[in-house]
């Protein structure tokens, strides 16, 4: 199960100008943080009775959680379908899943207005177990778990080839200060080298269970993330008010994860100077566009039931909002059923960024935009509010560029030199890469 040949380190340099920008970000972001939690959350938010939630549950939690979606469609496409070709491509993703669920766990108990209450959550007897915020609550919990044990064999596999070079380094350098011990030193390092190099089999062996429980737990709570919202009926404008939501929301995070793992890749192979993995993109593009018209067909058919057609070419305010998330939706995939762009790096790029922003903006107008709390309720984020998710946002990044050259994350780059740059893993990693 491990296929740790698959993987390698990106070896460039960590501390480069894109850190400094991100890790600024990141501060702000997390000083606001401090502040909410010294002050209360009023003083960093514009959020009231009317609009109990705001920016950060609907982006961080509801958006968020279905852009970290990339390992659990990669995981249904590789070990369910049995595609292996795919394989090389899941430890970026779950690296990715990893930081979305486990910043959007994070983000709750920056939402919760009473965040010193959160420990009842770890007490069975006061959990409401037919509340669909509980199921959401636990599963997102679990899945952080879950993802985090099926990252740890590149972890593990680091440890135990490391050659403690670093550590080498700063013994090198304390010795004329304060002289320490170095063999004892090195002797515990080789413990831990050898503990991981006991783990690391034994952990292969019982990870497929390990991945069949990560491919049920998003399973139900993005549908229960839908769920959530049916007991709004009164609140939900109508267009994105119905029984099927569940579905859709499902659905939805399935196609932006397959989206967003195109976006990562062509990303980091472009700013990590790496040849683009066309074959796999390809094939992973052919299969977005089934998922996107069976969703397209469900909200129409959908909208025409409930006899909601005409609201959405109303083209008033929501059906705006409405037709922008169906159009963005529809032309990204309408370019994916052509063959020649599919082979195409820009035109995937382009399809997928597409398919993205439709998809985040359709949960963006349920949670959101869509929300009727009454008359006299307004809500719009601060700019303490923005720069908090922003600065989740570049925690996210950074952490991802940091530990793609410190853990074997991308894949593996094989020489075969009669095929062309871009054309898939055939040409060595360029050192030295300045991202």
């Amino acid at each position: 199960m491990s296929h740790h040949d698959d993987y390698q380190t990106h070896q460039a340099k960590i501390l480069t100008p894109s850190f400094y920008v991100l890790l600024t970000l990141t501060l702000i972001g997390f000083a606001l943080i401090a502040l909410r939690f010294i002050k209360g959350i009023g003083a960093v938010s514009n959020m009231n009775d009317g609009y109990p939630w705001g920016i950060w549950i609907t982006y961080d939690v509801a958006t968020g959680t279905a852009i970290a979606c990339g390992g659990y469609a990669m995981a249904i496409l590789i070990y369910i379908r049995n595609n292996m070709q795919y394989h090389p491509m899941i430890r970026s993703a779950v690296l990715t899943s990893l930081f979305g669920y486990g910043l959007a766990g994070f983000s709750v108990m920056v939402d919760v207005g009473r965040p010193w209450n959160s420990y009842n959550f770890f007490i069975p007897s006061r959990w409401q177990v037919n509340s669909a915020m509980f199921e959401v609550a636990l599963c997102v919990m679990a899945y952080t778990t879950v993802l985090l044990i099926e990252f740890l064999p590149a972890i593990l596999t680091t440890i135990e080839e490391s050659k403690w070079r670093r550590m080498h380094a700063f013994l090198d350098w304390l010795e004329p200060h304060i002289k320490p011990n170095r063999a004892a030193v090195l002797s515990k390092l080789e413990l831990v080298r050898l503990g991981a190099a006991w783990l690391r089999p034994k952990l292969n062996k019982v990870l497929i269970f390990v991945i069949v429980l990560g491919i049920t737990l998003p399973t139900m709570h993005q549908s229960s993330l839908g769920s959530l919202v049916l007991i709004a009926s009164t609140k939900v404008h109508p267009l994105w008010h119905t029984g099927f939501l569940p579905l859709l929301f499902l659905i939805n995070c399935i196609y932006i994860g397959f989206s967003i793992v195109l976006i990562e890749s062509i990303i980091s192979s472009y700013f990590f100077k790496r040849p683009f993995e066309i074959k796999e993109l390809s094939g992973l593009a052919k299969i977005i566009p089934a998922l996107t018209l069976i969703w397209l067909t469900v909200v129409i058919g959908d909208l025409a039931w409930r006899g909601h057609l005409g609201t959405a070419l109303a083209l008033d305010f929501y059906s705006g909002f409405f037709l922008l998330e169906f159009c963005l939706v529809a032309g990204g995939s309408l370019i994916l059923f052509n063959g020649r762009k599919r082979e195409s790096v820009r035109w995937l790029f382009v399809s997928a960024a597409l398919i993205t922003i439709g998809g985040a903006l359709y949960r963006f107008n349920v949670y959101l935009i869509g929300f009727q709390p009454g008359k006299g309720w307004h809500y719009f984020p601060s700019l303490a509010e923005l720069m908090i998710t922003v600065g989740i946002i570049a925690f996210e990044i950074l952490g991802y560029q940091v530990l793609v050259k410190v853990f074997p994350v991308l894949p593996k780059l094989h020489l075969d030199l009669h095929l062309p740059y871009g054309q898939g893993r055939h040409l060595p990693e360029v050192k030295g890469s300045k991202a």
